[in-house]
């Protein structure tokens, strides 16, 4: 849960980088089957397409100071291990 929750800190950075004045987490449990969701929706200004197109790319990233990209990449991976699917 800790690093689902580092995941999630980074995320909300972003979006504040990004101006945004609204940040949305939703978070909803089916235990009945056995499902766990989780929603980030801001109102920052978004990427534009060419860093839309790398934004996967765990060698990619727009931040000056840590020059490594793995925060999409990981966030998207996180889930499918769990579910027992190959990224």
């Amino acid at each position: 849960m800790i690093e689902l929750a580092l995941h999630v800190l980074d995320i909300a950075e972003n979006s504040s980088r990004a101006e945004a004045s609204l940040i949305e987490i939703t978070i909803v449990e089916d235990t009945l089957r056995d499902i766990f969701s989780m929603e980030i929706w801001d109102n920052g200004h978004g990427m534009d397409e060419p860093t839309l197109q790398k934004a996967l790319d765990p060698f990619f990233t727009t931040k000056k100071v840590r020059r490594i990209g793995l925060g999409l990449p990981c966030s998207r991976r996180l889930p499918m291990l769990l579910a027992g699917v190959s990224p």
